[in-house]
C-alpha cells in the first residue's frame, strides 16, 4: 500500500507536511536521529541527524515506554526542554499544560500532520510558571494514534506562524492500512490515590483500493490524590487556642471522615476522558490524494477547592447552612473536536497542498457541593432556614479556530550541489473566544463559594482574523553547505501587520563533524483569552478580580489593552559522529522576548502591605461584587510590562552496546540547561504609584520555577523476548518567592533531585506483551514549602498552610507511580 502513495509522500516531504512514511536505518545506534523528518525544513528526504536546525524525534515505541498514557507526559519524559505542569490553580488543574525551553506554553506551536491545532478554551489564570497558557490540549490526541512526534527546538515563526517562538511540536498520526493493537493499562501512586485506568484500541484499514483509514479509540480515567497537611482552622494551635478554635465551637468536626485533613485542594483532579481519532486518505489519481484526519473527545473533570468552615454561612435564624462545613469542587464538562480536509498532489513540476482545519473547545464550568452565602442568608428569616442550590453552573468558555492553508513547492536546477527548493504558501485563520454567564444563583451578589459564576459583565464573544503569506528557499551551494531561509508576512485584524524572517545554515566538515546555526524573529499577538478573560478568583480569605486588559476598568489602573510580543532567536551547535557508533548533537540558544505578556502580581485594594485606591475603583467599575467575609481584595491582569532573555543549551547523545548472545543496550543521554532573566520592567502607570505591576512572586515565576538543568540518561536492554528500560533523570534546582500579603517574601527551593524510572516487559508471544514499571521508582518527593512561610500561614490561621509541597515542582507532588500494561497486537 505504501507504494501507492509514494508520489504523495514525496509531496508531503517537499512541502514540510506530515503523512510521509517513517524511514529508519537498520543501525539501532542511530535510532530516532535517522528518521526522515518533515518539520523545520522544506527539503525532501532529510534525516533528523542531517537537519540544519535542532529537532528531536520520538517514535511510537519511545512514546509507549512511559507510565502515563497521556501525550504530555510521553513527550515530557523524553524531551528535557519540555516541562509538564504537575498541578494548576482552580480550573487550570483540570487542563494541565507544558512549556518548551522555559517559555510560556503559548510560545510553542502544536501541529497535527503539519496542520495547526486549536488551543484550549480553559485559560490558565492564577499565578505560577504556566500562567496564561491557552495552547492545544494534547490530551485530546490518543497516544495510540501517534506514529511519531517531531519536536523542533528552534524558533520557527517564519515557517509555521508568528507564535512559534520556542519551537514546534508536530504530531504525526499513523496511516497503517492493516493490523492494530489493544493496550490495557492501570496504576496508582505508592502513597495512595491517583488510581488510573486506560484502554486504547487502534486499527488500520484499507476500505477500498487506493485508500487508508486508521482509527483509534481511547478511554481513560484518573482519581483524586491528596498530598496536603492539616487545616489549621479546624485544630487547636499555639496561635489558635482551645477557647477560640472552631474545634471547640464545633466538636462534631472530629467525626468527619477526613478530619483533620479537611482541605483536600493539594492534589490531582479526577477525570474521565473518552477520545477518538481518525486519519484517512484516498488516491484520486497517481499524483493526487484526498485526505482527512481529526479528533473528537469528551472529558469530565473535578478538582477540590478550599474547605469552607461551618460558621461561614449562618442564616438569620442562627442555623448553620452546613454543620460540617463543606469542600466545594470545580468541575468541567468539556467537548473538544477538530477535523481537517485537504487535497494534495503534483502538477507539472509543482507540489501543492490545499487544506482547511476547524477546531473547537467547549468547556462548561460547574461548581459542586457549594453554597451561595448571600443567597442563603437573604432567603432566611428569624424563624426559617435559607435556601441555596448546592450545585451551580458557573458559565462556559468556548474557543474555536478555522485555518485554511495553501502550500506549493518545486525544485529548480540552479547549477549548485543540490537543486533550489522553493516553497510558497498562504494562510487564512479565524479565531473566536466566548465567555457565557453563569446561572442566576451562581452570580447572585458574590456568587457561589470557591468559584463565582461569570457575571453578565464578564460575558462576551470576540473574534479575530489573520492573513499570512510565506516564502522558503533551501539549497546546498556546495555539497557540504546547507542554507535555508524563510520570510513570512502576517496581518491581524486587531494587531496590524508584521514581517518575520529566519535563516539557517549547516556546514559538514566531513562525515564526523558539522556545525549549524539559526537566527530568526517572531511576533505573537495575545490570545483572545488573554485580552478578554474576566472573572473573580476567591479563597476563604481573599478575592481577586481578573481584569480584562481591554476593559474600561483596566484603564482606571493605567492599562489600555495588550500589545503584541516581539522576539529574536539565535542558536548555534554541532553534530558529531566520533566513531564507535556514537552520535551527538549540541545546540546553544538565546531567545529575547520584548513586551512579553505575563500575569501581573497581586495588586491589593485591601489587606495588603500596599493598598491602592484605584484598584477598588476598578473592581467597582468592572461590576464585581466581592465576598464580604474576605479580608484581602485586589486585582490581577495580563499585561506587557517586561522583557525577558532566555539562554540555554541542549544535548542529545546515542550509542548502542552489542552484547552478542545477550542482546543489546541502546543508550541515550539528553540534557537541557535553561535560564530566563527579566531584563526590563516597565515603570508602573501613575494610578499604581507606590506599587509594581510585577511583585517578586511574578518575577520568580518567570526566572526561577523551571529547573535550571535536566539530564536524562536512558538504557534500553533488549534480549530475546525480554526488555528492560531504565531512565535516570536529574532535575536541577528550582525555586519560588511567595508572600501572604506582599509585605515579606519567602523563598521555597526544590534542590537538584534524581528521579528513576524503570519498566520491564516480556513478550509471551509475537502478539502479547506484558510490561510492569514505575515512574519515580524510589517514591521521591520535592522539598517542602518554606517553613517560615508556612509558619506565617499557621499564625494567621490561613488555609494556605495545607499546601506543604511546592506546586511548581518539576517532577510533581505525588511521589512514585506504579503501573502495568498488557498489549495485544494483530
Amino acid at each position: 500500500m505504501k507504494s501507492v502513495f509514494a508520489g504523495v509522500s514525496a509531496l508531503a516531504l517537499a512541502c514540510g507536511m506530515a503523512g510521509a512514511a517513517v524511514a529508519q536505518t537498520t543501525d539501532e545506534a542511530a535510532g530516532e536521529l535517522d528518521v526522515v523528518i518533515v518539520t523545520g525544513t522544506r527539503m525532501s528526504g532529510l534525516r533528523a541527524v542531517d537537519s540544519p536546525a535542532p529537532i528531536q524525534v520520538l517514535d511510537e515505541t519511545a512514546l509507549a515506554r512511559v507510565a502515563q498514557s497521556d501525550l504530555i507526559q510521553a513527550i515530557a519524559q523524553n524531551v528535557p526542554s519540555f516541562n509538564a505542569q504537575a498541578f494548576g490553580g482552580d480550573t487550570a488543574n483540570l487542563t494541565l499544560s507544558a512549556k518548551l525551553r522555559g517559555l510560556s506554553p503559548n510560545h510553542a506551536l502544536v501541529l497535527v500532520n503539519g496542520k495547526r491545532r486549536h488551543g484550549t478554551a480553559n485559560l490558565a489564570v492564577l499565578g505560577g510558571p504556566f500562567q496564561g497558557g491557552a495552547t492545544a490540549d494534547l490530551n485530546y490526541i490518543p497516544l495510540g494514534s501517534v506514529s511519531h512526534i517531531e519536536v523542533l527546538q528552534d524558533g520557527a515563526a517564519a515557517q509555521y506562524g508568528t507564535d512559534a517562538i520556542a519551537g514546534v511540536i508536530n504530531i504525526i498520526l499513523k496511516d497503517d492500512t492493516e493490523g492494530g493493537s489493544v493496550v490495557i493499562s492501570g496504576g496508582k501512586y505508592f502513597d495512595g490515590g491517583g488510581l488510573t485506568g486506560d484502554i486504547t484500541a487502534n486499527i488500520g484499514l484499507a476500505p477500498i483500493d487506493g485508500a487508508y483509514l486508521n482509527l483509534t479509540l481511547e478511554s481513560r480515567w484518573h482519581d483524586h490524590t491528596f498530598r496536603g497537611d492539616v487545616d489549621p482552622r479546624t485544630i487547636d494551635t499555639p496561635y489558635n487556642t482551645a477557647s477560640s478554635s472552631r474545634l471547640s465551637r464545633y466538636p462534631g468536626l472530629v467525626n468527619h471522615p477526613d478530619y483533620p485533613y479537611m482541605n483536600r485542594i493539594p492534589g490531582d483532579a479526577e477525570y474521565r476522558l473518552n477520545i477518538f481519532s481518525y486519519n484517512a486518505g484516498y488516491e484520486l489519481a497517481p499524483d493526487t490524494e484526498l485526505y482527512s484526519f481529526g479528533t473528537f473527545g469528551t472529558k469530565y473533570g473535578a478538582a477540590y477547592e478550599n474547605y469552607r468552615v461551618p460558621n461561614l454561612i449562618v442564616g438569620k435564624d442562627g442555623t448553620l447552612a452546613r454543620p460540617f462545613g463543606f469542600s466545594p469542587k470545580e468541575a468541567i464538562d468539556e467537548t473538544d473536536y477538530a477535523a481537517t480536509l485537504g487535497i494534495k498532489g503534483k502538477l507539472a513540476e509543482w507540489n501543492w497542498d490545499l487544506s482547511s482545519t476547524y477546531g473547537r473547545d467547549d468547556v462548561a464550568i460547574n461548581v459542586l457541593d457549594s453554597v451561595n452565602r448571600s443567597l442563603y442568608i437573604d432567603t432566611s428569616t428569624l424563624t426559617t432556614k435559607g435556601f441555596s442550590p448546592t450545585d451551580f453552573h458557573a458559565g462556559d468558555f468556548i474557543a474555536s479556530q478555522w485555518t485554511t492553508t495553501l502550500d506549493v513547492a518545486r525544485e529548480y536546477d540552479v547549477g549548485m550541489a543540490t537543486p533550489l527548493n522553493a516553497a510558497f504558501g498562504a494562510e487564512y485563520r479565524r479565531e473566536t473566544y466566548e465567555i457565557k454567564p453563569g446561572d442566576e444563583a451562581s452570580r447572585y451578589k458574590e456568587g457561589s463559594q470557591s468559584y463565582p459564576g461569570f457575571a453578565l459583565t464578564d460575558a462576551g464573544k470576540y473574534d479575530r482574523e489573520n492573513w499570512a503569506i510565506y516564502a522558503n528557499l533551501a539549497v546546498s551551494p556546495i555539497e557540504a553547505l546547507k542554507l535555508d531561509g524563510a520570510v513570512r508576512y502576517e496581518k491581524f485584524s486587531d494587531f496590524g501587520d508584521t514581517t518575520v524572517v529566519k535563516g539557517t545554515a549547516r556546514y559538514d566538515f566531513n562525515e564526523a563533524f558539522a556545525i549549524r546555526g539559526t537566527a530568526s524573529t517572531g511576533f505573537r499577538a495575545p490570545t483572545l483569552a488573554e485580552s478578554y478573560y474576566s472573572a473573580t478568583n476567591v479563597s476563604p480569605t481573599a478575592a481577586f478580580v481578573q481584569l480584562p486588559p481591554n476593559s474600561a476598568a483596566a484603564k482606571l489602573v493605567g492599562i489600555d489593552g495588550l500589545k503584541a510580543e516581539k522576539s529574536t532567536n539565535f542558536s548555534v551547535g554541532f553534530v558529531a559522529h566520533p566513531g564507535a557508533g556514537i552520535t551527538a548533537t549540541f545546540d546553544a540558544y538565546q531567545i529575547e522576548v520584548e513586551d512579553r505578556i505575563v500575569g501581573s502580581g497581586s495588586l491589593f485594594g485591601t489587606g495588603g502591605a500596599v493598598n491602592i485606591p484605584a484598584v477598588l475603583a476598578a473592581i467597582l467599575a468592572n461590576g464585581n461584587v466581592l465576598d464580604p467575609t474576605v479580608t484581602i481584595t485586589g486585582i490581577n491582569m495580563f499585561t506587557n510590562g517586561l522583557d525577558t532573555r532566555t539562554r540555554g543549551a541542549e544535548l542529545v547523545v546515542t550509542y548502542t552496546s552489542d552484547l552478542g548472545d545477550y542482546g543489546a543496550i541502546n543508550w541515550s543521554l539528553t540534557a537541557n540547561y535553561n535560564e530566563t532573566k527579566v531584563t526590563k520592567i516597565a515603570t508602573p502607570p501613575a494610578q499604581l504609584a507606590g506599587a509594581s505591576l510585577f511583585n517578586l512572586t511574578a518575577i520568580s515565576n518567570l526566572e526561577d520555577t523551571s529547573p535550571k538543568y535536566r539530564f536524562v540518561l536512558g538504557g534500553l536492554w533488549t534480549w530475546d523476548k525480554l526488555s528492560v528500560n531504565l531512565r535516570e533523570a536529574l532535575y536541577g534546582p528550582s525555586s519560588n518567592l511567595n508572600s501572604r500579603t506582599g509585605a515579606v517574601y519567602y523563598k521555597t527551593e526544590v534542590d537538584a533531585t534524581f528521579i528513576t524510572d524503570l519498566e520491564v516487559s516480556y513478550k509471551f508471544t509475537d502478539s502479547v506483551k506484558l510490561a510492569v514499571g514505575a515512574n519515580n521508582l524510589f517514591n521521591t518527593y520535592p522539598d517542602m514549602v518554606n517553613a517560615q512561610l508556612r509558619d506565617e500561614y499557621l499564625r494567621n490561621n490561613s488555609n494556605a498552610y495545607v499546601t506543604k509541597y511546592p506546586t511548581f515542582s518539576p517532577f510533581g507532588i505525588n511521589g512514585g507511580y506504579y503501573y502495568s500494561k498488557l498489549s495485544f497486537t494483530f
